[in-house]
């Protein structure tokens, strides 16, 4: 079984705002409720409110403005990266996507993969490793994990890109459902072989989406971990001054 660390309190409560402008309780555009009113709303101290918006405020949700208090910029254009990024993870189809599978077999796990699926640190995988191209040029690498006991009677461990997506070749043979998922954003050095699939020049950074699909319940049934070479992204983003 998976076990998750509750995240803070200042993060619950920034989730529960993200999750309102998402769903227009709070529009682009207008003003956030004070803090006094969000501490009495939620329940929260003050420096856990002042953290929660401090936190949309650096991933681009909100920003301040001087005279008239704390407004809603909308959905940053990095979400809407990630999540693109998270969702094509899990529904490519090999067999109809630009580039080609470098590995195919088990390995032990890696650390923050063993976190995420809730297995030992000794314990085996099944990887599935894509290299997408375009032009002709690396541009994002993604390594898919299975736990070992999930792939049995199935075709994951085949060495030939598939038709259809893991998750539904998953869903057909096991019986089972996937039910919503988890992304972990971050940037971070490649390794060896990493910098070396997306021919990166040395000291240039990776953005890294690890992309958790759970089922009901909460297990984990698949991370991919999909890393995009920070020198090839490019994202826009367009806001009103006043």
């Amino acid at each position: 079984m998976a076990y998750e660390v509750e995240a803070p309190k200042y993060v619950r409560l920034a989730q529960t705002i993200q999750r309102r402008i998402e769903d227009g309780t709070y529009p682009p555009g207008t003003r956030v409720p004070s803090e006094n009113q969000l501490v009495q709303a939620f329940g929260m101290s003050r420096p856990t409110v002042v953290r929660a918006l401090e936190l949309l405020k650096r991933d681009g949700w909100l920003e301040s403005r001087q005279g008239f208090g704390t407004i809603v910029r909308g959905r940053p254009a990095v979400a809407e990266q990630r999540d693109r990024r998270g969702r094509e993870a899990l529904e490519r189809d090999e067999s109809l996507t630009s580039g080609r599978l470098v590995e195919v077999g088990q390995i032990p796990v890696p650390a923050r993969v063993a976190s995420a699926l809730g297995l030992p640190k000794r314990a085996k995988v099944l990887v599935r490793r894509f290299l997408v191209e375009a032009d002709g040029e690396a541009v994002e690498l993604v390594s898919s994990y299975f736990p070992a006991g999930l792939v049995d009677g199935t075709e994951l461990d085949s060495p030939e890109a598939m038709p259809g997506s893991p998750r539904e070749h998953l869903e057909a043979r096991k019986r089972i459902r996937f039910d919503h998922v988890t992304e972990r954003v971050s940037a971070r050095l490649p390794e060896g072989d990493e910098a070396e699939l997306l021919d990166l020049p040395v000291g240039v950074p990776v953005l890294s989406v690890l992309v958790i699909a759970c089922d009901a319940s909460g297990q984990a049934l698949q991370v991919s971990d999909v890393l995009l070479p920070a020198d090839r992204q490019e994202l826009e983003d367009t806001y009103r001054l006043n």
